[in-house]
């Protein structure tokens, strides 16, 4: 580590009473015979310096102390001594290069923990601590997987430092794909191509304006009518089959290509029953080029739950209680499926949830066991990029990272601790430990219900999951169930909500 200095004739150090410590340790640095007394000359320093206010934010006064903490044998102990002395507490440096230190003696939790504390605190530069961070989560995830392979129960598994990893970092990514290669080479409807993307039409530019184009994959014609959304790395695109306007499908183009998706979408077809199946898309196909990925599935015409609340929010109103509690019912209904057979979503939100609408009359039955019309009706869950598959990891393990989704990163993604299953924390008002919705409850709306709702899910333990979401899903279905006139109701909201989406 280098102590920075300015040359020594410049006359702004002439009432600098650091200055000349700083050239006798530059000093003291330089030559090596001299190395035996370097600590009691930074301890000097220390002493003289950790009570002058001048200093406490001093960069260069920064450096010595880590200097110091460098070779002393209780780190633990000298960075405590520079929090209560203040000592650069609200810049990132500290923190960046003391994690540095704890990492390069393998002392990686204490690093970890360090990285957190100081985003904690918004150290400035912010932004370049975060970006510190995520690359040392990078190097960890290297190191992890480099030589912590194990299998567990005959199957290929992570072994993981501490039992935590980044679940999206391209260290964990590259060797998740590399695991499961072999099996999905054998999925139907996958297909490798070992070669660039070579159709007519360019990919990169395809867009709004693309209608009717031809876009050819392994043997059949897809006629694009529309873009359905677009992400960061990839676009979906409405589109015909062979030129048949009955066959419309989403066409999902990604580059660069990223089979883990199609992976996400087979394991759910071996997990999930057929009675739940279609609440978390279908998934026919994927080709994968050297430069790009194209996912063929099924395609819903009816817009997706986010487009349901904006429809209500351009018009200055609100969303029934009625339909608030049949949408939470069924969102819970599905994290249970989910969770039950060992599948995290990873970026669960309104625009990823497509609204699914029964072709037949609604009826009273079937409602509460989802079978009949309601089968049909509900929501579907679309969009496995982030998806998790807990059964290559063992049992007890944490995630840590951060799923880059702004309005919907759990309480410990922002905080930075670990994580596997918690939803979205806002934190209260009063900045306690209990996380409550800073907005109060509509006083018509059956408050305790919606109130235990949100104060179990962003207070909960991560290990009892199963159970407490099946709780809430039955609470709400029962207060449903117990009143025929809101059934009532919902059936003629969804109605007028089918009519109104599909003309808009």
């Amino acid at each position: 580590m280098t102590v920075m200095l300015t040359d020594s004739n410049n006359a702004s150090y002439a009432h600098d009473p650091l200055f000349p410590w700083l050239l006798s340790i530059k000093k003291a640095l330089d030559n090596k015979a001299f190395g035996g007394d370097l600590n009691n000359l930074l301890l000097d320093c220390i002493r003289t310096f950790k009570h002058n206010t001048q200093y406490r934010n001093d960069p260069r006064f920064l450096k010595i102390w880590l200097l110091y903490l460098e070779g002393s044998d209780d780190t633990e102990f000298v960075f405590k001594e520079m929090e209560e002395n203040k000592i650069c507490s609200d810049h990132s440096l500290l923190y960046e290069l003391y994690a540095g230190l704890l990492e390069a003696k393998e002392n990686w939790q204490q690093a970890q923990m360090i990285y957190q504390k100081g985003i904690l605190r918004k150290a400035k530069p912010l932004e370049r601590l975060k970006g510190a961070h995520a690359l040392f989560l990078d190097r960890m995830s290297h190191r992890v997987n480099g030589c912590s392979l194990q299998k567990i129960d005959g199957d290929e598994s992570i072994g993981l430092v501490k039992n935590r990893v980044h679940p999206w970092s391209g260290s964990t990514m590259e060797e998740l794909l590399k695991k499961i290669n072999p099996q999905i080479m054998r999925y139907d409807g996958y297909h490798q191509r070992n070669k660039a993307y070579s159709g007519k039409v360019d990919l990169s530019s395809l867009g709004n304006a693309s209608r009717n184009k031809i876009v050819k994959i392994g043997g059949k014609e897809y006629q694009i009518k529309g873009c359905a959304g677009e992400g960061g790395f990839a676009k979906v695109f409405r589109a015909s089959v062979n030129s048949n306007p009955d066959d419309i499908v989403a066409l999902k183009i990604q580059k660069p290509a990223f089979p883990w998706e199609f992976y996400m979408y087979r394991q759910l077809d071996q997990r999930i029953s057929t009675k739940q199946r279609s609440s978390f898309g279908v998934v026919h196909g994927m080709d994968v080029y050297s430069d790009y990925s194209i996912l063929v599935c099924d395609y819903l015409c009816h817009g997706t739950l986010h487009d349901v609340i904006n429809s209500y929010v351009i018009v200055g109103k609100s969303m029934e209680e009625v339909l608030c509690i049949y949408y939470t019912t069924e969102m819970l209904y599905m994290l249970e499926t989910l969770h039950d057979v060992g599948i995290i979503h990873g970026d669960f939100k309104p625009d990823n949830l497509l609204v699914r609408y029964s072709r037949d009359d609604l009826s009273e039955d079937g409602f509460e066991d989802r079978t009949g019309s309601w089968g049909n009706q509900g929501l579907c869950l679309v969009d496995w990029g982030k998806g998790i598959d807990l059964h290559l990891f063992p049992d007890d393990i944490e995630f840590v990272g951060d799923c880059r989704t702004s309005g919907f990163r759990c309480i410990q993604m922002q905080e930075n601790k670990p994580w596997r299953f918690q939803i979205e924390k806002k934190a209260t008002s009063d900045g306690g430990y209990i996380y409550l919705p800073k907005k109060p409850f509509k006083r018509y709306w059956n408050v305790d219900l919606w109130r235990e709702l949100f104060s179990q899910l962003l207070n909960n333990s991560p290990h009892n999951d199963k159970k407490l979401l099946q709780n809430l899903r039955e609470r709400f279905q029962d207060y449903f169930c117990s009143n025929r006139q809101m059934f009532k109701k919902l059936k003629d909201l969804l109605a007028k909500q089918r009519l109104s989406m599909c003309s808009s």
